[in-house]
């Protein structure tokens, strides 16, 4: 008996000097209380209940599923279909697009019958032609070379614009990326500031500086402000900075310098972002008007984005053909670097 109160005083101590653990009651549950036919019962209900449970979330799920992709299906259909309707009317002949669509033009200001004639009269609104023809590309082609006068225009305004801005881009953020004293952050912090601007507020800037340098009326005028733009800047630099630095710091290691490591490691990494940012940078100064505008007074100088209004409005078919040309080389852009723009986009942190 003596042995036994030893023991359990000298667990108790034990107990008590490590203060780990207490000794927790033997408490019966209610799944032990119940015979084994009632825990079978038990455990089918609770099984069928979970079932239902799961098959409601499921139904729910799939409801809500079912809804975005219809919303979204809608809201695409919707965004699509002034593409292919520009290029589908681009292949009616004259007579068809004028029996389809002359009671809209005609009720335009300075149309012959005015909006009296729209009312009286239901335009038809035709999606695909009934013969398909060729003549609007054949003759703004062949027999309009002001239209191709402007498509070329706009070749030599954009092209130069995103070669120098993703070169410009590129050196810029592999500086931000790699110079670590504290004065980056406020840099790049006036980067991002400058980026929220719209640029019709540098517009009147840049205006005074091409007349003081005597640039109005050049396309440098409108080359040079786009290839310092502070966008491109900004997504490289987040890009850039997403590359692990142990990579940088091995080819330090292995004697690599700064031209080696920006050519041979970050921008090999960086090839998916430099790729998205041609293609948003070719889509968005493809379509400007304002600059060619406001710097450029010539108007054989002008790009086809500012003179597409003004083509052949008498002639509604040369208009579609226009347009459908004029969306064709953003389009394919787009199209051929679509993997591209996703991944480097999403990657950079872009919302």
């Amino acid at each position: 008996m003596d042995q036994e109160l030893r023991k359990q005083r000298r667990k108790q101590a034990t107990l008590a000097r490590r203060n780990v653990y207490k000794e927790t009651p033997d408490v019966s549950s209610y799944y032990s209380s119940l015979s084994p036919d009632e825990r079978i019962k038990f455990v089918s209900r609770a099984r069928s209940v979970n079932a239902r449970e799961m098959a409601r979330r499921t139904l729910k799920r799939r409801i809500f599923t079912v809804i975005g992709v219809i919303v979204i299906s809608a809201a695409a259909l919707l965004a699509i279909f002034p593409i292919f309707f520009t290029f589908l009317n681009s292949f009616m002949s004259s007579s068809e697009i004028d029996a389809n669509y002359g009671v809209i033009f005609q009720s335009l200001p300075g149309g012959s019958q005015g909006a009296a004639r729209f009312l009286s009269m239901r335009p038809q609104l035709q999606l695909i032609p009934q013969q398909v023809s060729a003549e609007q590309y054949s003759r703004l082609l062949f027999m309009t070379p002001s239209y191709l006068f402007r498509y070329w225009n706009s070749i030599l305004l954009t092209v130069p614009i995103v070669a120098g801005q993703l070169i410009v881009a590129c050196l810029a953020s592999y500086s931000f990326t790699r110079y670590r004293r504290k004065r980056r952050e406020i840099l790049f912090f006036a980067y991002v500031i400058l980026m929220l601007m719209p640029f019709q507020v540098t517009l009147v800037p840049n205006y005074l500086i091409s007349d003081k340098l005597n640039l109005l009326d050049s396309y440098a005028s409108i080359i040079l402000p786009g290839i310092f733009s502070t966008f491109s800047i900004y997504l490289l630099t987040k890009y850039m900075r997403q590359i692990p630095s142990a990579y940088i710091e091995a080819a330090k290691i292995d004697g690599a310098g700064e031209w080696q490591i920006f050519a041979h490691i970050v921008m090999p990494n960086c090839r998916n972002a430099v790729v998205a940012m041609a293609i948003l940078l070719f889509i968005d100064y493809w379509n400007m008007v304002e600059q060619p505008l406001i710097m450029l007074s010539s108007d054989e100088k002008r790009p086809l984005s500012v003179f597409l209004a003004q083509v052949n409005m008498d002639e509604i078919g040369m208009a579609f053909a226009a347009c459908a040309l004029y969306m064709l080389p953003p389009l394919l852009v787009f199209l051929r670097g679509e993997d591209y723009l996703v991944e480097g986009v999403s990657k950079a942190g872009i919302k």
